[in-house]
């Protein structure tokens, strides 16, 4: 994908598409090695993984100052908002949250090698520090129930969660809905006709 052809779905910098290219070189290098996304997807990993990020980070509110992404594996959304942001939102720093170690020093290498502001806590989620995020995503990572635990940890009060979700995120809320209470906002995935991302406020138990 050129720049041009990103630009008609993201309004990026060529700046900023140039280390998406820069960050997508580095995951097919490594690929192979600690298998960061399915081999399958490779040939299609600007639609498939960055675009698919790049939306998430298009739903934050306005001058966040901190994104916290669990179980960042190798970095959807957490390098493509960092990417993102480092023009936009130059004060927001990024947290990941990534307990495979290998995920890990990817993480750090493309976050030294891209100069982004990034940190990663190699730990499990329920164990890390509360993070009192801003903003808190994760992908393909846990049902939206065990999200909504992981959030009541990591998330500010009147902080936002943001998480893509496959076709059968009515089940997901109806289950989640079942433990806690939340403000929702379902949008169309750009990338895949049958998922959304769900955009979430005030999340409580019940």
């Amino acid at each position: 994908m050129n720049h041009a052809e990103f630009q008609r779905h993201v309004d990026v910098s060529r700046e900023t598409f140039e280390r998406l290219e820069a960050y997508v070189a580095l995951m097919k290098k490594w690929n192979s090695a600690i298998n960061l996304v399915s081999p399958s997807t490779i040939s299609e990993i600007w639609t498939r993984h960055i675009l698919d990020s790049a939306q998430i980070y298009g739903l934050a509110p306005e001058n966040p100052n901190i994104w916290c992404d669990l179980g960042s594996g190798g970095g959807l959304p957490a390098l493509v908002v960092a990417i993102m942001a480092k023009d936009a939102s130059p004060d927001l720093s990024v947290t990941c949250i990534e307990s495979d170690l290998r995920k890990a020093t990817f993480l750090r290498t493309v976050a030294r090698e891209l100069d982004l502001k990034l940190s990663v806590r190699s730990e499990r989620i329920e164990k890390a520090a509360p993070q009192n995020a801003d903003v808190l995503s994760a992908r393909a990572l846990a049902s939206l129930n065990a999200l909504c635990g992981f959030a009541e940890r990591h998330l500010k009060p009147e902080g936002v969660a943001i998480f893509p979700k496959g076709e059968n995120y009515r089940q997901e809320i109806d289950e989640a809905l079942e433990n806690w209470s939340f403000q929702l906002d379902t949008y169309p995935s750009k990338t895949h006709p049958s998922a959304v991302v769900l955009k979430i406020k005030e999340i409580s138990r019940v």
